[in-house]
């Protein structure tokens, strides 16, 4: 079978590409409301790009009526947010806070989801995530006729659980055992999958 996009809709392009390009990482993103509150969305238009400075991208479409997302209006204004790495106990969760709400309703209040203090960062994180970015914004670019809203954010902190540590790690690299994260992926259409095989291969000199 062979696609022509010029011949499909915005639409049907979006669908078709999230079909074939799977697994995606999902980052589930916190950040403050003018009014103190805590927005948290999940976003699998997500990746990282740049090791110097340290780097993640955002791509965030508009809301479903038109108009920026919260993520991108609070982020535009504070400055800050935290990324995190959902895991399988996480997903239930994760969805949810996927809903379109009012910019006054907060979704870590909804869904009951407990915080706490993230060392040495301005935001909390997600008390039962395992991987936590603390980032600064860089740089917003609108992209495409939507327009798509590329986020770029600087890690400042991470976080991660010690439990998920590999134990063959180095000294100067801190391995992560991934089947220990058991992170989401996000698939097509409403699918999720998660990591049951690993296979080990060593890079050629």
């Amino acid at each position: 079978m062979i696609l022509d996009f010029d011949e499909l809709s915005s639409g049907q392009r979006y669908f078709q590409t999230i079909q074939t390009l799977m697994p995606r990482p999902i980052a589930w993103v916190l950040t403050e409301h003018e009014n103190g509150g805590y927005n948290l969305a999940p976003f699998s238009f997500f990746t990282a790009i740049c090791s110097e400075p340290p780097l993640l991208m955002l791509s965030l479409g508009l809301k479903p009526g038109g108009g920026f997302k919260d993520t991108r209006i609070n982020l535009e204004r504070s400055k800050r947010c935290v990324i995190h790495i959902p895991d399988r106990a996480m997903l239930e969760a994760m969805n949810a806070s996927s809903a379109t709400l009012s910019a006054n309703i907060s979704e870590v209040e909804q869904l009951g989801l407990a915080l706490k203090p993230f060392d040495g960062f301005t935001l909390p994180r997600l008390a039962d995530a395992r991987v936590a970015y603390g980032c600064k914004f860089h740089e917003i670019m609108e992209i495409g006729a939507g327009p798509q809203s590329l986020l770029f954010v600087q890690i400042e902190r991470m976080f991660i659980d010690d439990a998920i540590l590999d134990d063959a790690a180095q000294a100067d690299r801190i391995k992560v055992d991934a089947l220990k994260l058991d992170p989401v992926a996000r698939l097509g259409a409403n699918e999720y999958g998660f990591l049951h095989d690993i296979k080990h291969i060593k890079r050629p000199d």
